[in-house]
């Protein structure tokens, strides 16, 4: 499509992009139309199976506040700024369109299966009324088939996918999209839609501790974070996997939402690898990963519900009411291994759980309660600030060994090594578990190991104020190489 003026009146749809700055599709809506409304829908089919007391919700509430307001800045009109609707999206865009009369419907490319269904059928509704329905890449470098294999076929294994991303990205890859030329075409609302945000009450919510927690929220709050990461991204390198310094940038809700854009942070990446950041170098790996999994959902969309890696559905998961006790002791964070119940705790409370903890806990689930990955992957789905259908899945099928590029099925953490290694002094441990905290660095990764007059020392009583362990690792770890003999193979234990 070219960017002349094609329409005289269309609608911007905000779902993923929640900022002004460098939206693909917003500028899209304004160079295609004389006039443009925008438009977000707290979407009635996604929230009804949401907890009441959800961070994510509250966070775009509060996103869509700065959104609405910046709207209104950048067009110099007091009656514009975003029109939010609480309804069934895939009902609500067409009325919406019909109502304000508009050609065209713009919004960003959303790659999860529900939102491709959703597309699809307001695609359909709006074609029936004769208005268009126009998406746009933004939450991504690289989509879909974009980076292929010499054969013309999507990578399942991600250096290569890495190696060709880099060869290929360019300047207009990275592009920055500027509205602000054509803000004035931003329309005013008519004044039935000239309404506030609606309250978390309105939308059947309540509010969570997301202010507490101080998780900024909007565009500048994502900006604020990415540049406070700036900082220290130089040493990302290094400290990323240690829970208790301040290695990652925290910008995975910002991502989720779209307050921060992906290209500008590939974009900075990039120029500090040039000069030689090693930590720039590792993240930018990450924001790569990022884009992977989008591509292993958009060209193997059965990963959603089995495994990337079909003969590993052969495995038998551990079931009935004894399995269902260990996950329940996962998810409170009972397990008696203290890193893991560290890791849960940080999730409970916080909607966020470091990286390296991510896998420490996923494996312990998997490889030592022998629990299916799917009821981890569906829990972290509920607790996530930035759950990310693509980036979940592709974590849980890692840790599980049936995913694309995952770590080979013998691998597994030993989840005491793990907290000795990558949380050595215990800070991490005695701040989300603060009834080890008078352990010694050296016992507070296994308590159950430590002789008991240190225990009473410390005032921990195994058992009553924390949990003996719920199985020993050696004998999981056992039991875990014979659960994955169906899968085995020829495949050496080259430990």
């Amino acid at each position: 499509m070219n960017m002349t003026q094609n329409f005289e009146t269309g609608l911007m749809w905000f779902r993923r992009d929640l900022r002004v700055q460098d939206n693909t599709a917003l500028h899209l809506a304004l160079s295609q139309c004389a006039r443009v409304h925008c438009v977000f829908v707290f979407d009635q089919a996604i929230l009804a199976p949401l907890p009441r007391a959800d961070r994510r919700v509250e966070f775009i509430r509060e996103s869509l506040v700065e959104l609405d307001a910046a709207l209104r800045q950048l067009s110099g009109k007091a009656g514009a700024g975003l029109i939010v609707r609480h309804a069934v999206a895939s009902n609500e865009i067409p009325r919406l369109a019909a109502a304000l009369q508009v050609q065209a419907v713009f919004a960003a490319r959303d790659y999860e299966p529900q939102a491709l269904a959703r597309d699809e059928a307001v695609r359909q509704t709006l074609a029936q009324a004769g208005c268009g329905f126009f998406t746009c890449k933004d939450q991504v470098i690289f989509e879909g088939r974009d980076i292929l294999t010499q054969s013309g076929t999507p990578y399942g294994v991600f250096t290569p996918y890495k190696n060709n991303w880099l060869k290929r990205v360019a300047p207009e890859d990275l592009a920055q999209h500027n509205s602000a030329p054509l803000a004035l075409r931003l329309s005013e609302r008519p004044p039935e839609f000239q309404r506030p945000v609606p309250s978390l009450g309105d939308l059947g919510f309540e509010p969570t501790n997301l202010t507490s927690l101080k998780i900024p929220t909007g565009e500048h709050g994502g900006q604020a974070l990415f540049e406070a990461f700036f900082e220290h991204m130089d040493d990302y390198h290094a400290t990323r996997d240690f829970p208790a310094l301040k290695g990652p940038s925290c910008l995975g809700v910002h991502l989720r939402f779209g307050t921060v854009s992906i290209r500008q942070l590939v974009r900075i990446a990039l120029q500090r690898q040039v000069a030689g950041s090693a930590g720039a170098a590792v993240w930018l790996s990450e924001l790569v990963w990022r884009d992977f999994y989008f591509a292993i959902l958009a060209n193997f969309p059965q990963v959603a519900r089995q495994a990337f890696k079909p003969e590993y559905d052969a495995i038998s998961w551990e079931q009935g009411p004894h399995a269902d006790a260990l996950f329940a002791a996962w998810c409170e964070g009972r397990t008696g291994y203290p890193l893991v119940d560290a890791a849960m705790a940080q999730i409970n409370q916080t909607g966020y759980m470091h990286n390296r903890l991510r896998m420490v806990a996923g494996s312990f689930l998997v490889k030592d309660l022998g629990l299916d990955w799917r009821r981890g992957e569906r829990y972290f789905a509920e607790k996530l600030n930035d759950f990310d259908l693509s980036a979940n899945n592709g974590g849980w099928q890692w840790v599980a060994s049936s995913g694309c590029d995952a770590q080979p099925y013998f691998r597994i953490f030993n989840p005491v090594n793990q907290s000795e290694k990558f949380d050595p002094q215990g800070k991490f441990i005695r701040r989300y578990l603060p009834q080890l905290a008078g352990l010694s660095d050296k016992a507070i990764h296994a308590p159950w190991a430590t002789k008991p007059l240190e225990l009473q020392m410390a005032g921990v009583v195994l058992g009553q104020n924390y949990p003996h362990p719920v199985v020993a690792h050696d004998e999981a770890r056992a039991k875990t190489l014979q659960r994955y003999a169906v899968v085995k193979k020829s495949m050496p234990d080259t430990r």
